[in-house]
């Protein structure tokens, strides 16, 4: 959790010149990057991964990151941040190694202030780890601060600026390792909670043990495959069968079509998400603030993480939780809630700049 100071903000916009505002998420699965060059807002999105290979002429080490490492090194390449966080030494190494490789491939300035969103987690070597990551990279030179990912994520989903410090929200991730929650209260973290059960990580987990079930053994796909299963036609609102083929181990192709094996475990993890949201979350924010409770309830809740960009989703989870709260409640995330922690973390630094 940021300091509370973090939470304060004067009505200044950016400066119009000085160092480059950037904001960052370190994903388990993928790294959004968002920095503003020429006036114009850049954003690179990659896999959080790197793969090491002998340079054949010179002998040194060279580096390859995100789509391109774990196409051309599928057995060799290291996600670093699986859990979340670099849990030790040598993964928070492979971080900073895979970090300076992104920045440096874009060209951001040394001169820069980057704001970076962690998650809601009490792992404090894994953050520890994290920080140490940013602190020591070549940008950042201004300044380097973090602030929770799920208020980042809600900034761009309550508009222009930065309203969302001035809200009393709650704001629910839906990320690959963790289902977190928190409310806010003008910038302050109340009741966080995070629960490990219901994960991105186990959609893709349930998806790949269905798509073996509903072809009889045929087809196993591994949880990559099983991933973009989800990302591509996962749809609450119009799902649609597909084929995709496979090489038999003897030779041949074998195609197959999923009609189940996608949105039953989407449907699962939202009635999941909701039960721990519910029953779990909003009865701990209950007890411990009962007027922040009320005044969050009667806003809109916001959903960020890469899960809440499954169509229909949001609709989904507004629905099934009023009905499980006896209320009517109202949802709401960014067009991109995969890319909104960084582009909040962008919106910040560009008023700390200030």
């Amino acid at each position: 959790m940021a300091d509370s100071e973090d939470a304060s903000f004067d009505e200044a916009g950016a400066a119009e010149s000085g160092p480059t505002p950037v904001g960052v998420k370190l994903g388990s699965t993928r790294t959004v990057l968002q920095y503003v060059r020429d006036d114009e807002v850049e954003t690179i999105r990659t896999l959080t991964c790197l793969a090491t290979y002998e340079d054949a002429l010179t002998g040194e080490e060279r580096v390859l990151f995100g789509e391109q490492a774990a196409q051309e090194y599928p057995d060799e390449v290291q996600y670093m941040l699986r859990s979340g966080l670099p849990e030790d030494e040598d993964r928070a190494e492979l971080a900073s190694k895979f970090f300076a490789e992104v920045v440096a491939s874009e060209g951001v300035d040394a001169d820069s202030a980057v704001v970076y969103a962690i998650p809601t987690i009490d792992n404090e070597p894994g953050l520890a780890n994290l920080n140490s990551v940013i602190e020591e990279s070549p940008v950042g030179d201004a300044l380097v601060r973090s602030f929770p990912e799920s208020l980042c994520g809600a900034i761009p989903a309550f508009g222009e600026d930065l309203r969302a410090i001035d809200e009393v929200f709650v704001a629910v991730n839906m990320g690959s390792t963790n289902l977190e929650a928190s409310a806010y209260r003008h910038g302050e973290q109340l009741s966080p909670f995070v629960s490990g059960a219901v994960t991105g990580n186990e959609v893709d987990r349930r998806i790949a043990n269905a798509v073996e079930e509903e072809t009889q053994g045929r087809v196993n796909v591994d949880l990559t495959t099983a991933r973009e299963y989800k990302e591509e036609h996962g749809d609450f609102e119009e799902f649609e069968p597909f084929t995709d083929v496979i090489q038999q181990p003897g030779g041949g192709a074998h195609e197959f079509t999923i009609e189940r094996s996608v949105m039953e475990p989407l449907d699962d993890y939202v009635d999941d998400a909701v039960d721990e949201v519910a029953n779990n979350f909003l009865a701990q924010l209950a007890n411990d603030h009962m007027k922040p409770y009320q005044l969050a309830l009667s806003k809109p809740i916001v959903l960020t993480g890469g899960m809440a960009c499954i169509p229909g989703i949001v609709d989904v989870f507004e629905e099934r939780l009023s009905a499980e709260l006896d209320r009517d409640v109202e949802c709401i995330s960014a067009d991109r809630p995969d890319l909104a922690p960084a582009e909040g973390a962008r919106r910040i630094a560009e008023r700390l700049i200030e």
